[in-house]
């Protein structure tokens, strides 16, 4: 075997092993997280960066809590709400009612961004498609949901995770790639770390959507099934603290590129962005074609890798209510996602802006936040339960941080939704 092979495989076995990771990374970054960074960066240049560096760290601590909480009880997370909290029935419920109404809301916007940015493409190569938009943005959306609908009917967690690798991958490379070319000033980039919520219209809908798209609920609760669906233990504590803290820089850094290419050459222009291609361009004053494609792969891989992830989590949620289990090959299963395939063509048919659609869908994501956070906090404190694993001063601290940091986004996220409704 050639050093190489042997490299590529080495390389391989760790992408493989940091699978939690990557499902991590595709429930948190989407074509939302995209949008909520582009349009950021292009309308205030660094000044968020403060909100993405608390809602990183603090997606740290609430994934080790999650994860740590399974691998010591053997207990998926919302099974171990419904078993062990006062109320946990109903706490449950609206858990999953919550987060399958802020995921299906995102599946909408995300599946109309990457349907809309592969026509975008097309168009490039392709202009007499470009009176055929409506029909063939809807063509292509049928096409990506039927794709990903027929590897999920296989019911494999292997098949989900390489695939999820795959995109990821894409997305990171792109969008990292593309910050070579295009680097805010140092002074600009400092200015982000202090904290303010910009005092515009839409300024607080774009906090709210910031932390809904990076703190996801989805992704802590999923966290614990996926870590059981490794087949990890007590043993494997240690792996799964270095896959939280890896999957939190990666989105850290994912979602820092990308906000960090819109500030450095959109913001200060008066450039709007409207439309899905705007966000392609982004780059293009400066690279032309060529950065066009390498952002469009990374919205792409940002898109793609946040269907499956969506696609799973209703029927992997109330399986995990039912009976603690990573289910994926049930007829409950195919029928759930079955329906969220079909809810999540609404933007193509209807020919709503995805972009309008996709910020909004993210602010919904932050009202469960504060419910997930203190379930978890119950549960890792119960010494019959975690016993010596019990949590720690630090981790109760990052906890309770998290607890009130998303309490505040969250009645933020109210106030923008009233603003924008005039009420």
């Amino acid at each position: 075997m050639s050093t190489i092979t042997k490299e590529k495989n080495k390389i391989g076995n760790f992408l493989i092993a940091l699978g939690p990771a990557f499902m991590a990374i595709g429930y948190t970054i989407g074509t939302g997280s995209v949008t909520s960074m582009v349009v950021a960066g292009n309308n205030h240049g660094m000044k968020l960066l403060w909100v993405l560096i608390l809602s990183c760290l603090f997606s740290w601590v609430l994934m080790e809590a999650y994860g740590r909480y399974t691998l010591v009880t053997g207990q998926t997370a919302l099974f171990g709400i419904r078993k062990n909290i006062t109320g946990g029935n109903l706490i449950a419920i609206l858990i999953i009612i919550g987060i399958t109404i802020g995921q299906w809301n995102s599946l909408i916007g995300i599946l109309g961004i990457s349907a809309n940015a592969m026509f975008e493409a097309l168009s490039l190569f392709f202009p007499a498609l470009v009176p055929y938009k409506y029909m063939t943005v809807l063509l292509i959306a049928i096409v990506i949901l039927a794709i990903m609908y027929f590897i999920l009917w296989q019911g494999k967690y292997s098949i989900l995770e390489k695939v999820l690798i795959f995109f990821v991958s894409i997305m990171a490379i792109s969008f990292v790639l593309s910050l070579f070319f295009v680097v805010p000033s140092p002074r600009e980039i400092a200015s982000g770390l202090v904290p303010t919520i910009p005092q515009v219209a839409g300024g607080k809908m774009l906090v709210a959507a910031f932390v809904g798209t990076t703190m996801a609920a989805a992704t802590f609760l999923s966290r614990s099934l996926f870590v059981k669906g490794k087949n990890w233990n007590v043993d494997n504590l240690s792996d799964q603290s270095r896959d939280a803290k890896i999957a939190a820089v990666l989105i850290f850094v994912i979602s820092g590129s990308i906000m960090a290419i819109a500030a450095g050459s959109l913001h200060g222009t008066g450039q709007t962005i409207t439309k899905v291609f705007d966000m392609v361009s982004t780059l293009q004053p400066i690279l032309g074609n060529f950065a066009v494609t390498v952002f469009l792969f990374g919205i792409l891989g940002a898109g793609l890798s946040s269907v499956f992830p969506i696609l799973l989590i209703t029927p992997i949620l109330i399986a995990d209510y039912q009976s603690g289990d990573l289910d994926l090959q049930s007829k409950q299963f195919k029928i759930i996602t079955g329906v969220a395939c079909l809810i999540g063509l609404t933007v193509p048919i209807f020919g709503a802006n995805p972009i309008n659609a996709q910020i909004l869908t993210q602010v919904f994501n932050v009202f469960v936040l504060p419910l997930v956070i203190i379930s978890i906090i119950i549960l890792v404190n119960r010494p019959k339960l975690m016993g010596k694993h019990k949590a720690s001063l630090f981790l109760n601290t990052g906890m309770i941080t998290a607890l009130i940091f998303a309490t505040v986004i969250s009645y933020t996220g109210i106030v923008a939704i009233l603003d924008s409704l005039n009420i």
